[in-house]
């Protein structure tokens, strides 16, 4: 039976994109009922006609919907009365004097944990050329390494000889590699042939790291994180500071992999990050004269997405050019960028950027951050 506490938690992981805070927080939510499955959530904008009304409301739904036991949301969307503009400009003030952003990651970005239940299926270069074909339609992208022990990135990015620096804010520099943001512990190692014995607790204070003490640009459109794979101390990490990411999860088309995908999946729900598509890798061998070969089965991508109730956002086939392109430093998005595999994964990017469009630059609240800033800024 779905919990208050639950429907609060979810509600909470909502977050305004100009004002930096959830609408819970801010008092945006004025009333919430359940009827068994069924959750009735009332919401107040600042204004009746702001812009954001639509992407407030899909966010809202979507972290509704990834509760366990809920099955069906409606959302009654009213405006503020003037009391209630005014405390929600008393706590944007307040934020924006001690600020309050836990991240460096902004608000508007869009996150993207990329995740796998088990290793081996191709998780990490799907990452980077996801990565680059979303740069290469056109929007700014980071690409933060998250898997701390098995870090893979910089060699498929061609970074073998780069280094993570300190600016003069001493905030972390991320690096650049074929025209995107990079972070990852590969490039803070001498030697990439060197073991990191690091402990749960270790690892998410790596991410931590990462994610607080990194310079990242803040007109991010997408930030992905090549997620370790499993359901360990990071994933658990990125929930709590980062509570506007989502996950796609990679898995392989055989029964096995399908199964093990799943759990990552749920644990994504239980920890209400919502899961927005699958991306079925190594999906079958194109001979040059046309015959294929399902080497790993087939279908286990859609059956895993039907079964989660999320698309299926790609079928990636296998193709030697991804191994060859991760090897050379330069990844088949950018290599060889009509091969088959680069094509479905450009369309696996586009289709992402379809659920997850990048958040606007303004809407119904930007006046009002801007006033709190300049009043912050005068002490007031």
């Amino acid at each position: 039976m779905v919990q208050m506490t639950e429907i609060r938690s979810a509600l909470q992981r909502v977050i305004d994109p100009e004002l930096g805070a959830d609408i819970v927080d801010l008092g945006m939510v004025k009333n919430v009922q359940m009827d068994g499955g069924h959750v009735t959530v009332k919401v107040a904008l600042t204004i009746a006609a702001c812009p954001l009304r639509d992407q407030i409301e899909n966010e809202v739904r979507r972290k509704l919907l990834a509760v366990p036991g809920v099955t069906d949301v409606t959302i009654e969307i009213g405006a503020m009365t003037q009391a209630e503009r005014t405390a929600l400009m008393e706590r944007a003030r307040l934020r924006a004097r001690e600020e309050a952003e836990p991240t460096m990651v902004h608000p508007n970005t869009r996150v993207v944990a990329i995740s796998s239940g088990k290793g081996g299926v191709g998780k990490s270069s799907l990452s980077a050329n996801l990565a680059l074909a979303l740069a290469g339609q056109g929007h700014k992208v980071g690409l933060l390494d998250a898997d701390i022990w098995g870090f893979s990135i910089p060699r498929i990015l061609g970074l073998g000889g780069e280094r993570l620096e300190a600016g003069m804010d001493r905030r972390i520099v991320p690096a650049s590699a074929h025209g995107i943001q990079v972070v990852s512990t590969g490039l803070l190692l001498d030697d990439e042939d060197t073991a990191l014995m690091w402990r749960g607790l270790m690892l998410s204070k790596a991410l931590e790291q990462f994610l607080r003490d990194v310079a990242w640009d803040q007109d991010l459109d997408y930030l992905l994180l090549d997620m370790p794979p499993g359901t360990g101390d990071v994933q658990m990490a990125l929930s709590r500071l980062l509570p506007q990411a989502e996950m796609v999860v990679v898995t392989t088309p055989q029964l096995a992999a399908q199964k093990v995908a799943a759990r990552v999946a749920d644990m994504a729900r239980r920890s209400h990050m919502p899961v927005i598509g699958v991306v079925e890798n190594m999906s079958g061998f194109t001979t040059p004269a046309g015959e294929h070969f399902p080497l790993f089965g087939s279908g286990g991508g859609r059956a895993l997405a039907e079964d989660l109730g999320v698309e299926l956002l790609g079928a990636v086939p296998i193709d030697p050019r991804v191994a060859e392109g991760g090897d050379a430093g330069n990844p088949v998005v950018v290599a060889d960028p009509t091969s088959p595999s680069a094509v479905a994964i450009a369309a696996a990017a586009k289709a992402l950027t379809t659920l997850l469009p990048p958040i606007a630059d303004d809407g119904c609240s930007a006046r009002l951050t801007l006033v709190a800033e300049q009043l912050a800024k005068m002490g007031a």
